[in-house]
């Protein structure tokens, strides 16, 4: 073997001025959401150990150091190719590129576009550079939308991930600590970069580093911890029940298996939680997300595994319980499922601390519908708490949701379902925001995707009270098809000067959520400039929600008559749209809003 250097080096070093390839059958870039969110929580977690407010800046270079892993390179012609992890520094330097945009409206800023691309003889090209990247990462550095339509996979994915990461970012990281942050991140998070100077030599060292071959999982671990202390007369059919329900896990997806025992345990057991302040010590529920094999050797007193017959009972009765259900709501998280419809919305918001909560006040006894109304109730409050937390610009990021969480699951955890109902109802009475509080709500950048999800449940709400299917998916799947966020008002201020005498107040109403419809994107492209008398005979032949608009929507519709009838609720044809009709259209949308996510429903067994 010749040459191999291996050297530590901080994201700085990594990425300032230095351009790294990847050979074309090595591109694919394939993390999804949950990845992401675990690089963000690790790295905000680690930060917030020690940030203090009152710190200097230069303070941050005493905070702890983080190391990130390693990466392979392999050097060929003065380029260095990676060879393995590409992914960790696809989402760095995604990281980066959201952290340049935070800093835009600051007055204090660290710079790290050299850290993003670099500029010779006037070409800009980014450090990591994959041709069929090039464009969308160019409009995500501009902060401009891109259509990832019949892109390559690696592009929609890297689109993906910039979405979360705008959704995911915590809310205490977004303003007087972003620098500290991005200080820390550049300066104090480390890499191993090895270098290689031919690919077989990079690929060996790729090969031995990853070599699974004697190494167990958690999983392995907890089912050899478990199968020991099972007397051997029944340590037989436990492996078999074991050996099942994994296999089905696995069938379920990448990670679900080691996601599955994280959310059960959390579920049923975690009692503590660690305080995010420096010195802390990780509890109960930190320790099931990173080792929960080792937790549950150390917490057997205290989940009841004590004797033989209660290990087996552990496998036999409640592994398959937790695991089914578990299975359950990943399939309900991905397609309608009677009863549990919520459990999508919420996995739609991007929202995965909901499964802990799901499981939480089911108990191994519970009959098929017992779970299937606490299971609802539960889903139905989270849904309740994010479009409530949304429609007030909150984030309903998982490190900011986290705590509250913990506790809502703690306090549910066992419940009947009578009682479950009353004490989710009791939270959220308590909650001190609701749609009332804001009568101003508007898309901006941050909340695009949350507020597309909301007016597809507007809309589909309007459509099946009035009798017709439900339309919820098409509404929010992608593709050539797909349905965007259509602004009623073309983007011409000087239409509308008789009404606003400087252009970012009209900018403002123009995105107030009374002005927004969800159409499909040919729509927009066709119409969306012309001005809004030219549009409405358009809209009269889209959803019901823009067709309301239109006069002719109130001729010969007896379904959409009905609901209006039973419902109350002030549609209204309007000929002409001006600043008026906007805040009433938004008072509408806000009528809408309270009957589909009514907290009493909870009570009621509503479902709408």
């Amino acid at each position: 073997m010749r040459e191999i250097l291996g050297k530590a080096k901080t994201v700085r070093e990594l990425l300032k001025g230095v351009k790294y390839s990847i050979d074309y059958y090595q591109r694919e870039y394939k993390w999804h959401e949950k990845q992401i969110r675990e690089l963000v929580d690790d790295l905000s977690d680690k930060f917030l150990e020690e940030y203090q407010p009152a710190h200097p800046r230069s303070k941050v270079a005493d905070y702890p150091h983080y190391f990130l892993g390693s990466i392979i390179i392999s050097k060929k012609e003065s380029v260095g190719y990676i060879v393995d992890g590409q992914q960790r520094l696809t989402s760095l330097t995604l990281l980066l590129i959201l952290l340049r945009n935070l800093q835009k409206d600051q007055t204090k800023q660290v710079n790290v576009d050299e850290l993003i691309f670099s500029e010779k003889f006037d070409q800009k090209s980014f450090n990591l550079h994959v041709d069929e990247r090039t464009q969308a990462m160019e409009a995500l550095y501009d902060g401009q939308p891109f259509d990832v339509t019949d892109r390559p996979e690696s592009v929609q994915n890297l689109v993906q991930r910039y979405r979360d990461l705008e959704t995911c970012f915590p809310e205490e990281l977004r303003e007087a600590a972003l620098p500290y942050f991005i200080d820390w991140l550049l300066e104090n998070v480390h890499l191993v970069e090895i270098t290689a100077y031919s690919d077989d030599d990079a690929y060996t060292i790729f090969e031995t580093m990853n070599d699974r071959g004697l190494s167990l999982s958690p999983t392995d671990m907890l089912k050899g911890y478990l199968l020991a202390n099972i007397d051997e007369a029944k340590r037989t059919s436990a492996n078999t029940r074991w050996r099942d329900r994994i296999r089905e896990l696995n069938g379920a997806g990448k990670e679900v298996e080691s996601d599955c025992f994280k959310a059960w345990f959390r579920s049923q057991h975690a009692t503590k939680i660690r305080e995010r302040k420096k010195g802390a010590k990780p509890e109960d529920f930190d320790r099931i997300g990173t080792e929960f094999h080792r937790w549950l050797r150390d917490a057997a007193d205290t989940v009841g595994l004590k004797q033989s017959d209660d290990f087996y009972r552990f496998i036999d009765r409640d592994f398959d319980f937790y695991s089914r259900q578990y299975l359950r709501l990943i399939e309900a998280a991905q397609e309608p499922v009677p009863g549990l419809e919520h459990v999508l919305y919420n996995a739609q918001q991007g929202f995965t601390l909901q499964y802990m909560l799901l499981l939480a006040p089911l108990r191994p006894d519970d009959s098929e519908p017992v779970v299937v109304r606490k299971v609802g109730l539960v889903a139905q409050y989270l849904d309740i708490l994010l479009t409530w937390r949304l429609w007030n610009f909150r984030t309903i990021a998982y490190s900011t949701m986290q705590y509250a969480m913990f506790v809502v699951m703690r306090d549910i955890r066992g419940l009947a379902a009578d009682a479950l109902a009353h004490k989710l109802h009791e939270f959220l009475g308590k909650e001190g925001e609701t749609f009332a509080s804001n009568d101003r709500l508007r898309m901006h950048q941050q909340n695009r995707y949350p507020l597309h999800r909301i007016l597809a449940r507007l809309t589909d709400y309007v459509e099946t009270q009035s009798g017709q299917p439900s339309r919820y998916l098409d509404y929010v799947s992608e593709g050539k098809t797909r349905y965007e966020v259509e602004h009623i008002w073309a983007d011409h201020a000087e239409r509308h000067t008789a009404e606003f005498g400087h252009p970012a107040d009209f900018g403002e109403h123009r995105n107030r959520i009374g002005g927004l419809l969800l159409l499909p994107k040919s729509f927009n492209a066709s119409y969306g400039d012309l001005t809004y008398a030219e549009k409405l005979p358009h809209y009269n032949t889209q959803n019901l929600l823009a067709r309301s608009l239109h006069a002719q929507c109130y001729d010969r519709n007896p379904g959409f008559l009905r609901f209006m009838e039973q419902s109350g609720l002030p549609f209204v044809a309007r000929a002409e749209f001006n600043k008026a009709d906007l805040e009433s259209r938004s008072q509408l949308y806000r009528q809408i809003a309270e009957r589909i996510w009514n907290p009493a429903d909870l009570l009621t067994g509503g479902q709408p």
